[in-house]
């Protein structure tokens, strides 16, 4: 299963951008990818995306509702960890901008950035993506396949935490249904969801028709013909620009998020 799985290639760019790499605890050793936290922060932040505003509002504002200091300070640092909220991270003022424009696309949006961001969750990507429709998910070959991406770096017990709250991870972002025994379901591809693969891909190395076989664009469960007309939606978005005939395909999602690249680098 995992030999054949796209893997992401380390860049200058990625990590510019925001991307994370390298033998980290991840957030998911003690959090999901809190997509309720991230969706009532984003209502209620200002538009200039500083991270004092955030930090403001999480901790002495009190907005995602927390009974003590304690842990609004230990949310604000996880979603820190996950999404960036600063607005001198590429990625995190890609997924504002795409949030606003794409809402049906926020669960997968918020499941692109922590992939990014959180390689412990990424290690998840192989088993949960490689699974079948339908299929139910088998706790101990999960956590075998967790296992054999982080080596020995973590215990039996902290694998099970990760376990459990990527599983909710993956729920949330639709990937998987019910709530012990939980079961593969499909996600459709979104143009904004889409559009940050695709920037994603873009930072990885990839150009033109490569974009859709990176690691990125595993996280659609849609034949090639879906992610191309989902493609021609962010063209019409004016998210990406692509040209799309004659068994050609021409992606560029780089002029888009030029402007944001260099803000940020």
């Amino acid at each position: 299963m995992n030999d054949t799985f796209p893997q992401i290639t380390q860049t200058d760019r990625l990590c510019m951008a925001g991307a994370h790499f390298g033998p980290r605890g991840g957030t998911h050793t003690s959090r999901t990818m809190m997509l309720a936290e991230l969706t009532d922060l984003l209502s209620s932040t200002p538009s200039d995306l500083a991270r004092a505003s955030f930090k403001n509002a999480v901790i002495t504002e009190n907005v995602l509702g927390k009974s003590t200091g304690s842990n609004r300070r230990l949310t604000m640092q996880r979603l820190s960890e996950l999404y960036g909220l600063d607005a001198h991270i590429p990625l995190f003022t890609t997924l504002h901008r795409l949030w606003n424009l794409d809402p049906n696309g926020r669960p997968v949006i918020a499941l692109l950035c922590s992939l990014a961001r959180d390689p412990l969750l990424r290690s998840t990507a192989p088993y949960v993506l490689s699974m079948n429709v339908g299929e139910e998910v088998m706790h101990n070959e999960y956590l075998d396949s967790i296992r054999a991406h982080v080596d020995t770096r973590l215990n039996d017990s902290i694998l099970d935490k990760v376990r459990r709250n990527s599983s909710s991870t993956w729920t949330q972002s639709g990937h998987l249904v019910g709530r012990v025994r939980k079961r593969r379901q499909a996600v459709s591809p979104s143009f904004g969801a889409m559009s940050l693969a695709l920037w994603l891909g873009w930072l990885e190395g990839r150009v033109a028709e490569d974009l859709l076989g990176s690691f990125w664009m595993r996280v659609f469960d849609a034949p090639r013909h879906v992610l191309i007309e989902t493609v021609l939606r962010c063209k019409q978005a004016g998210l990406v620009t692509a040209s799309i005939g004659g068994g050609v395909v021409q992606i560029d999602p780089s002029s888009v998020f030029k402007d944001r690249m260099e803000d940020g680098g």
